[in-house]
């Protein structure tokens, strides 16, 4: 890679409805996007709400935060109150030379506004299943379908759509999306390479957990819908055919303690580990390195970072047959892959007992053949942005904007006043 910085002449202007200290994958993508932009190719900044104690300080790019409204005991995250038409008129003075936004919600909104101002292309990426969030918080059926389409009209109304997987876009397209779209994968955030062996000596040792027992690892939210069921009711299967193990699960989200609870009522509690969420990721790291394999049987997932992650330490993963999360994965080579149920999970772990050789090999596999890093995928993502530049400025797009600017100014204006009034208010209450 050059040392020198590639495009200095505009600044790439990303947007999210999450970004750390909210840990979750799209703010991990962000961060990355943002980090690698700015040092190799030109000029980046996050725009995103604002979150309580934040300390943007620490990021080598610009930060702006602008008025949320809290609603993370619904769905998880924060509200994005979109600015006024004051305020992102002086997004002009940016040099923006293209919008990125990756959440269809508030953040497109806005950014579809700030188009409307600084006349450049808005490229979005689709990440999660959000018909899966809408179902959990919406339960009436006319409400689900409204909603849905909303969502697919903001991302339609984008100049190019991007998607992390195929399973990512068909999942877009059975949405109602009748759009083109560009697959462009997410990159690792760790570079490829196991952690020292005192590290994961010292790791089991704060854990209790006893060397030459196998040590199976989970990492994401803590929500039903990943299938952690299928983990815990496989182990309790596994753990009747004699199998001994030590389950470990690193994250938070709403359904944890019913989790615990779960694994309790199993009477396998003894041999599972809840971390909650781990936020330094050298121990993040040890964690995937100290597993002897990467339990991670979601069909909700649209990537599977956590995939990749493993594969950087050498870890291969468990996988249902035909998710995203598998998509690259071949079954005995580099990953193992079951059916959606937890007898096919116990299955595959009682018949690995013993061959210790063939999961280290298929780690190795792994990390071979799964591995992407960031450097990787953001250098195919600005290549995409100078195309995507070029067809806008030659009229290839057409106007896709498909909600008035009366509606959308009208729109910040009323989430701007809600601010301004303190109104701690939740559509979702």
């Amino acid at each position: 890679m050059p040392d020198e910085k590639t495009s200095s002449s505009y600044t790439t202007l990303l947007l999210n409805d999450s970004f750390p200290p909210q840990i979750d994958g799209v703010a991990n993508a962000i961060s990355n996007y943002a980090r690698e932009i700015e040092e190799k190719h030109g000029h980046a900044a996050v725009l995103t709400p604002e979150f309580p104690d934040a300390n943007d300080s620490i990021f080598p790019f610009p930060v702006y935060r602008y008025p949320s409204i809290d609603i993370r005991k619904k769905v998880g995250y924060m509200a994005g109150a979109p600015f006024t038409p004051k305020q992102t008129a002086e997004m002009k003075r940016s040099n923006i030379g293209i919008i990125h936004s990756h959440c269809p919600a508030a953040s497109q909104v806005l950014a579809r506004m700030i188009q409307t101002v600084v006349d450049v292309p808005l490229v979005m990426t689709y990440h999660t299943k959000f018909d899966y969030d809408i179902q959990r918080v919406v339960k009436n059926r006319l409400i689900q379908e409204s909603l849905i389409h909303i969502l697919v009209e903001n991302i339609s109304a984008s100049d190019e759509v991007w998607v992390v997987s195929e399973g990512a876009g068909k999942n877009l397209r059975s949405l109602g999306y009748k759009g083109d779209y560009v697959v462009m994968e997410n990159g690792v955030d760790m570079d490829k390479r196991p952690a020292p062996e005192e590290a994961v000596h010292a790791l089991k040792e704060q854990y209790g957990i006893p060397e030459g027992i196998p040590v199976f690892l989970f990492v994401g939210r803590m929500v039903w819908y990943k299938n952690q069921r299928i983990i815990l009711d496989g182990l309790r299967r596994y753990m009747d055919k004699g199998g001994d193990f030590r389950m470990v699960m690193v994250g938070d989200g709403a359904d944890l303690p019913e989790m615990k609870l779960y694994a309790s009522t199993l009477g396998i509690q003894d041999r599972c580990i809840f971390t909650g969420v781990i936020q330094d990721r050298e121990v993040v790291r040890t964690f995937y390195t100290m597993a002897d394999l990467l339990l991670f049987p979601s069909v909700f997932d649209t990537n599977g970072l956590v995939v990749r992650e493993a594969a950087a330490c050498g870890t291969a993963s468990v996988l249902v047959r035909g998710s995203s999360a598998a998509e690259g994965v071949l079954g005995g080579r580099n990953g193992f892959l079951i059916s959606e149920n937890a007898e096919s999970l116990a299955a595959l772990l009682t018949s690995l007992k013993g061959r210790e050789s063939t999961v280290r090999e298929t780690g190795i596999h792994a990390s071979e053949e799964l591995y992407i890093s960031w450097e990787t995928a953001v250098n195919k993502a600005v290549e995409r942005y100078a195309i995507v530049i070029d067809r806008y400025r030659a009229g290839h797009y057409k106007h896709r904007i498909t909600l008035t600017e009366g509606l959308l100014n009208a729109t910040a204006y009323l989430m701007d006043l809600f601010s301004i009034l303190g109104t701690k208010m939740s559509i979702w209450e």
